[in-house]
């Protein structure tokens, strides 16, 4: 409860965060292209430093990275609370900032990540995973909206509350009775970098379930397009907007309550592979439709499939992986998670260019459904996954 509690704060703080950053650099510049940056700014650096950070992972104490990493993330906070009392805040700190957020995070995912199997037993993790998925939600959700709540009082008062956060969520990591075993010292080489690629490579239920949400959320992210969908298509406000985009987070949040209460025990891999279909059946019924309530189901049943996905993968991924590389092996999934969703967000702007934005949301929902088809003969040892923990 201690870590789960640790990154709820955590995950709040972040969005908080980052919807005040936002909101700052809009006001500052009115520059789209700005807001644009900030999100390159905090993805390149992740995806620069995603090999060392899972080698670092598998070396030190991951409770101590992830605590670490929120205590920065809390420095940050409060550098932007002096900046912004001062009036010495400006597009070149905020950009800055947020390499540094892209960098710290690097790290703290994959630590993060692999400290959850070390906490719980194997049989417990299915349930664990979605017990956490949960609070991220709920902290997804939240977040945003306790922000823009607080934000009525100045970007002060929004980034000394996420010091607040982020001290208590380091905190929390800090005091958990964990031991960690780091992984053989061997000297750091390309090979000992690469080794979650390689890992990943060679088994190939992981390599089938961590390729499928890459493509799946790749082709059937309908996110950047919202704007559009709200003002010229569904003709709604940004009250519409706020409840378009709130959707798949409490369709996630609903399927990862339901699948707390009863886990996923048999079948992993076909319904893995089913709830992909789904999500990308639902994308297709959101291109398609012009009624605001229609679209907000939709988009709540892709948050919901998605979860199947995500609890699935994350728990294959932990349990296939041994100990000592679930760093390496979780920074690797860290990234095609960040790949599949910054690109995602392109391809979806970039088909939308060339077909508008109901034929490029319309052409994602197809072609997630047939990446879905494709798999189950791609990777059969996935498809005829029967059980999260393999017999093997």
């Amino acid at each position: 409860m201690r870590f789960w509690a640790a990154r709820l704060f955590g995950t709040a703080g972040q969005q908080m965060l980052m919807v005040a950053v936002g909101w700052q650099m809009y006001e500052l510049t009115g520059s789209a292209w700005d807001l644009g940056l900030v999100g390159l700014y905090q993805f390149v650096p992740a995806l620069l430093l995603t090999l060392v950070a899972g080698h670092v992972a598998d070396r030190l104490h991951r409770g101590h990275i992830v605590a670490a990493c929120f205590f920065t993330q809390g420095v940050v906070a409060l550098t932007l609370v002096l900046a912004t009392e001062g009036h010495w805040v400006g597009r070149s700190l905020l950009l800055a900032l947020s390499v540094v957020l892209g960098m710290v995070r690097a790290f703290q995912m994959p630590a993060q990540q692999a400290l959850t199997p070390a906490l719980v037993p194997p049989l417990m993790l299915p349930r664990a995973m979605a017990f956490s998925a949960a609070g991220s939600q709920a902290a997804i959700i939240g977040g945003p909206a306790l922000g823009g709540v607080i934000f009525v009082a100045g970007a002060t008062a929004v980034y000394g509350t996420c010091v607040a956060l982020f001290a208590m969520g380091s905190l929390l990591v800090a005091r958990l009775g964990y031991a960690h075993v780091a992984a053989p010292r061997a000297p750091v080489s390309l090979q000992t970098l690469l080794a979650g690629v390689q890992f990943i490579w060679h088994r190939k239920p992981v390599l089938g379930a961590v390729s499928l949400d890459l493509f799946a959320v790749l082709l059937g992210g309908a996110v950047a397009l919202l704007p559009i969908y709200a003002k010229d298509i569904l003709h709604t406000g940004p009250w519409g907007l706020g409840m378009l985009r709130a959707a798949p987070a409490v369709g996630a949040l609903t399927m990862s309550v339901v699948l707390t209460r009863w886990p996923l025990e048999r079948k992993v891999g076909a319904r893995m592979l089913a709830a992909v279909g789904v999500f990308g059946l639902a994308t297709l019924v959101f291109g398609l439709s012009h009624n605001l309530w229609l679209s907000l189901a939709a988009l709540a049943v892709t948050g919901g499939a998605d979860m199947v996905s995500v609890v699935v993968r994350q728990t294959l991924v932990q349990l296939e992986t041994p100990d000592e590389m679930r760093g390496r092996v979780s920074a690797v999934n860290s990234v095609f998670i960040g790949a599949s969703n910054q690109l995602g967000e392109f391809e979806s702007g970039a088909t939308a260019a060339l077909l508008g934005p109901v034929g490029s949301v319309v052409f994602g929902g197809v072609g997630t459904m047939l990446v879905a088809l494709m798999w189950f003969r791609l990777f059969p040892s996935l498809a005829q996954r029967d059980e999260m923990l393999s017999k093997r």
